[in-house]
């Protein structure tokens, strides 16, 4: 009986734990509006990421939604272009993000943003 209760409780911190990490690493995009972060990713990000522009052609598409979240909380697009987050303000960014995640290749509605 001993070992069944131990083996019960090891279970139940392992589930929680898995659900833990998994709900803690959707959390950091959580929150934003996706169909409006659709419209600023094209007024906002588009003309530098499009194909022969200086970022490169990036659409939801171009990373996974693990990715997408190591990218935001890395804070990576501020480290190949200092300064260009600056100029969108932190719900249209989190909107953005949002947008992203929801359409990244590996989820359930992947989408480009109209390129």
């Amino acid at each position: 009986m001993n070992n069944t209760r131990k083996s019960l409780t090891v279970a139940v911190a392992i589930t929680i734990i898995g659900l833990l990490a998994t709900t803690s690493a959707f959390a950091v995009i959580a929150g934003g509006d996706a169909r409006r972060g659709r419209d600023l990713a094209l007024a906002k990000c588009k003309y530098c990421h499009v194909a022969g522009a200086g970022g490169g052609t990036i659409t939801p598409l171009s990373k996974t939604q693990q990715q997408w979240e190591r990218f935001f909380v890395k804070d990576r697009h501020d480290k190949v272009a200092p300064g260009t987050w600056d100029k969108i303000e932190a719900s249209e960014l989190k909107d953005i993000m949002q947008f992203m995640y929801d359409h990244a290749a590996d989820s359930p509605q992947p989408e480009t943003c109209g390129q």
